[in-house]
């Protein structure tokens, strides 16, 4: 029973973090859509974290009329604030890496999550690695291979499988333009800086959550913090007043989208899942993004479909399944060792 139950609740954080993913990839391209109509990243940030705190506030005060919250210790504040200005580095870095770049540039750094969040764990002790267990060989061997299978996805085309022309296999494929190279390259710095910064974020996320664990509450009060420091830097980079100005165009839906379900609701589930499995449970599912993408412009936009594509999901598929069995043995180790004490907590007391 106890293992059925740890195999449903997998399954629905697992449904919950791809549907996320989903969601993020949305808004990325949302985000550089806004920003090529000419809106500042600064300013985006701004009123997508402050539309966001008049969606969670109301939020909040609704889920806890009846309960109050748990009091917040001055660790644990002071822990929110580190969150928070982690957070506003991720967004400052992630949309302007963006801006200079492109979203699948960003899907193709995030396959460099699972690897920093791994030995930020390790580092923090929220991870145990024992290399002479085969369960913990097969994590570290699976977390490669995922990020092996993502990096095929993103470097290798190969020739198309759902079309009649074969052209030359070819490497490359988010395509580089060369009189673009210096941007992309000053793109691909801040995309890096950003995955280590939301490894890091994964990692204080984790160690606030299972103290505290008021997702909503962390996540309203984060978003706070991000709305106060976001904001003096965008004064501090923006002179211009009509740069602040919004009207009902397409950079208002990019803000709301990211508002509600990349600000609130993507943030809220992250900590769920990070309190439930842990940090790098969490991280493991960032190379999917290359494949749900890929995934998504197949149904959606028509595009074509590579065999480097295909390779490359096939090789993700097998290393998220490794990291997946090596998750379960862990937990089903830990629940066979809790069982066994309990059960011999009363022969030790009738003894005694």
């Amino acid at each position: 029973e106890a293992e059925r139950k740890m195999v449903s609740e997998g399954a629905t954080v697992a449904a919950a973090i791809v549907a996320i993913e989903l969601v993020d990839i949305g808004g990325d391209t949302l985000m550089k859509s806004a920003n090529n109509d000419g809106m500042s990243i600064f300013i985006f940030i701004v009123y997508s974290n402050l539309f966001a705190l008049c969606f969670l506030l109301p939020s909040s005060l609704f889920y806890h009329r009846k309960r109050a919250p748990p009091p917040i210790s001055k660790s644990i504040f002071c822990r929110l604030f580190l969150l928070s200005c982690i957070r506003t580095s991720v967004q400052i870095f992630m949309n302007i890496g963006i801006g200079y770049s492109s979203p699948a540039l960003a899907s193709a750094m995030m396959d460099l999550v699972p690897a920093f969040t791994f030995i930020l764990a390790l580092i923090s002790r929220m991870e145990i690695l024992n290399l002479k267990e085969h369960r913990s060989q097969v994590k570290v061997i699976s977390i490669v291979v995922c990020i092996a299978g993502a990096l095929t996805v993103t470097l290798y085309k190969g020739m198309p499988l759902l079309s009649d022309a074969f052209p030359d296999i070819e490497m490359g494929a988010i395509g580089i333009n060369m009189s673009e190279k210096s941007d992309w390259l000053v793109g691909a710095f801040l995309l890096v800086t950003a995955t280590f910064f939301i490894s890091i974020v994964f990692i204080v996320q984790t160690w606030i959550i299972r103290d505290y664990p008021e997702e909503l509450l962390v996540t309203t009060i984060c978003c706070c913090f991000v709305v106060i420091l976001s904001s003096i830097v965008a004064l501090m980079v923006e002179g211009n007043s009509k740069a602040w100005k919004l009207k009902l165009d397409k950079k208002l839906v990019s803000v709301c989208y990211s508002a509600i379900f990349i600000v609130s609701t993507r943030n809220i589930v992250n900590a769920w899942a990070c309190r439930k499995k842990g940090p790098i449970f969490l991280a493991i599912f960032n190379p999917l993004r290359v494949v749900l993408a890929l995934g998504m412009g197949v149904i959606f936009l028509g595009d074509n479909l590579y065999l480097g594509s295909m390779i490359g999901a096939a090789i993700i598929v097998i290393g998220f399944y490794g990291v997946m069995w090596a998750q379960a043995q862990e937990k089903h180790m830990i629940s066979e060792t809790n069982i066994l004490s309990s059960s011999s907590s009363p022969l030790l007391s009738t003894k005694a």
